[in-house]
């Protein structure tokens, strides 16, 4: 069963599907027709004198230079060959396969001037299993993802290189033993092809899924944390956050209070207990990882504008002119990178704060140091505090924003450009960073909630404990820790932790009224 895109109207919760499925997508038939009439119109350009930027005449800073029409197909070969210039590791294959899904929704809009033939090879390549080798770096996120898109163009000529069976292979190769031909590009196919945000674009929307999923599970390391420390769950109360009316703060709220509801450990200090404020990292939860969610919910507007746009050019307009305009240029996508690298960096921050605090028997209400039995002979927990502070430190400096480092390219022709490519590719390791600190509060929140026994937490994080206890046993004598880290961090980024909770209760990135529901 294949996943069905209609151009300029893919939700967020489909792109999300095609990151993390390995189903073919397909075009709705429905956009043909405006297709075929764009494809049309530039074949009808190409046989005439006028000339038309990246149809009959070079590119960049050479578009004053024409082009014969006996050499418009070379021209087009010419483009994809020349600006394959990626360098780095390649992308991984659920990053490739969203930037070719992400071409035929914008090809399919229709103003791009692509025959059909183009977009069914990409088609035939996502089922089929031909996913293109894309190096990561070398675009600057504006005049299009050039030398990304051109290694992916490259496999469809016939060129550059491919992943098929679990085998890299060259490109012709790889569509050869899946059955498929390469193309002859025709006039503009190429350029529209190369000239689109889809990779910075797929890089943003996988930084904005991972991160969303660490968010949902350290609200629920959070409530674990918060159990341990024998935190109060009056700063949670309804009605504080709907007097300041933040919807991400009010979400997240209402799934701490679910999350905590029917916890032994929080009645039983709810009379007697002399505290009278918690640390921010356990009572401003709301107001730090709702505000983070925000501007989640903010980033998966923007990028799901984004992935259903019109990014190349020029555009076949719908009254046939051809006009060269600027939507390759990046910087929506730049903005939305950088807000949710500053989300990542926060809630990680905040979640860090609480491994120390569990640690620390000044703060820790009755826990011994650094969740120790024994302390001293054992050193507990100390050291993967320390870990989950250096990942943090980390993402500190990752966090600085991408979008204000422009600088000029194309002999000036380009002068001010988004670099939103690395931008959106920096998200990836911060979240493996943000899963690995989340991963570490897991086991500390655990072991502090053992710390607690009989009291039992709530009926919601009782599933997150013995999840986590499957995985990492409590921690008596010191061990060898280092597997215990890795087997947390995957809980958190496989997104086990998230489902084993019950619907309805983490926030979803979604919200009423948001584009794309």
């Amino acid at each position: 069963m294949s996943i069905v895109l209609t151009p300029g109207s893919v939700p967020i919760s489909t792109l999300e599907r095609i990151y993390r499925s390995n189903e073919p997508v397909k075009l709705d038939p429905s956009c043909f027709p405006a297709l075929d009439a764009s494809a049309g119109r530039i074949r009808e350009i190409a046989g005439g004198d006028a000339p038309i930027y990246g149809v009959n005449t070079g590119f960049g800073k050479l578009a004053s230079v024409r082009i014969s029409r006996e050499d418009v197909a070379t021209l087009q070969r010419n483009l994809i060959l020349s600006h394959c210039c990626g360098v780095g590791a390649p992308l991984d294959y659920v990053i490739v396969r969203l930037i070719m899904a992400l071409k035929l929704i914008s090809l399919g809009r229709g103003a791009s001037g692509v025959r059909r033939e183009i977009v069914e090879l990409l088609e035939a390549m996502l089922e089929r299993g031909v996913i293109p080798v894309i190096p990561g770096q070398g675009s600057v996120g504006a005049s299009g993802d050039l030398a990304p898109l051109a290694h992916m163009t490259a496999v469809m000529i016939g060129e550059g290189e491919a992943w098929y069976q679990g085998e890299r292979m060259p490109g012709r190769a790889a569509l050869e033993k899946a059955g498929l031909q390469p193309v002859v590009l025709a006039a503009k196919e190429g350029l529209a092809l190369i000239n689109g945000t889809q990779v910075s674009t797929a890089l943003a929307l996988a930084g904005l899924f991972r991160a969303h999923r660490a968010a949902r599970s350290a609200l629920i390391t959070g409530a674990l944390s918060t159990d341990a420390a024998m935190g109060s769950s009056a700063p949670f109360h309804a009605e504080i956050h709907e007097l300041r009316g933040h919807r991400g703060q009010i979400d997240t709220a209402a799934a701490l209070r679910a999350l905590l509801a029917g916890s032994e450990i929080r009645d039983s200090h709810l009379e007697g207990d002399e505290r009278v404020q918690d640390p921010y990292c356990i009572r401003c939860q709301p107001q730090v990882d709702g505000a983070c969610l925000d501007i989640l919910r903010q980033a998966a507007r923007t990028l799901t504008i984004e992935a259903n746009a019109v990014t190349d050019n020029p555009l076949v307009l719908s009254d046939g002119q051809v006009v060269s305009g600027g939507n390759f240029h990046a910087e929506p996508v730049a903005f939305a990178a950088d807000q949710i690298a500053l989300a990542i960096c926060e809630i990680g921050s905040i979640a860090q704060r609480r491994i120390a605090l569990l640690v620390d028997p000044a703060l820790s209400y009755g826990l011994p140091p650094f969740l120790a039995k024994n302390p001293g002979l054992n050193s507990g927990l100390m050291i993967a505090e320390v870990t989950s502070a250096a990942l943090m430190s980390e993402n500190r400096q990752l966090a600085h924003p991408a979008s204000v480092d422009s600088t000029p390219t194309s002999a000036n022709q380009e002068d001010h450009v988004s670099m939103a490519c690395h931008g959106a590719r920096r998200l990836l390791k911060m979240t493996e960073n943000l899963f690995g600190i989340i991963g570490i509060e897991a086991i500390t929140a655990a072991q502090g909630i053992d710390f607690r026994a009989p009291l039992k937490t709530g009926i919601e994080l009782r599933k997150a404990h013995a999840l986590i206890r499957a995985a990492i046993p409590e921690l008596g004598e010191d061990r060898y820790l280092a597997g215990d880290l890795e087997a947390a961090t995957k809980l958190v980024s496989s997104g086990a932790l998230n489902a084993c909770i019950s619907p309805g209760i983490l926030p979803s990135l979604e919200i009423e009224g948001s584009i794309g529901n």
